[in-house]
């Protein structure tokens, strides 16, 4: 069992930056792949990054290539979300998120993820 506690976000400058944390609870954590998604007001859950439970391999979504890092820190038990050179378009509830079977690859559909955090707002002002 995983259970996820987010802290983060906020209100934001387009251009600005943010970073969520992700802390989670349970002796297996190491085992599992993670993920970020997000859901702007009015639209569906979309994915936005994830991370093998190893921590060396990530990907991330067209939208936030290139201005998102996601990173892991076993020893904290914790994940992080790096959002630089944000933009209005950004605007969201963010979840992170943990795969449902251990040593699963990340991948963009929310269904194979069991474990939820309870979400974080992030709105970025133009």
């Amino acid at each position: 069992q995983v259970q996820l506690v987010q802290s983060g976000g906020g209100l934001v400058q387009a251009g600005g930056s943010l970073r969520l944390s992700c802390a989670a609870s349970g002796r297996t954590f190491s085992t599992y792949s993670m993920g970020w998604f997000r859901q702007p007001p009015g639209k569906e859950r979309e994915f936005v990054g994830g991370i093998t439970w190893h921590g060396l391999t990530t990907s991330y979504a067209d939208s936030v290539k290139g201005r998102f890092t996601i990173s892991r820190d076993v020893a904290k038990n914790t994940i992080y979300l790096q959002m630089n050179a944000l933009k209005p378009e950004d605007t969201a509830d963010y979840y992170c998120a943990a795969r449902s079977r251990a040593y699963a690859t990340p991948g963009p559909d929310s269904a194979l993820y069991a474990y939820w955090g309870q979400g974080t707002q992030v709105t970025v002002s133009s």
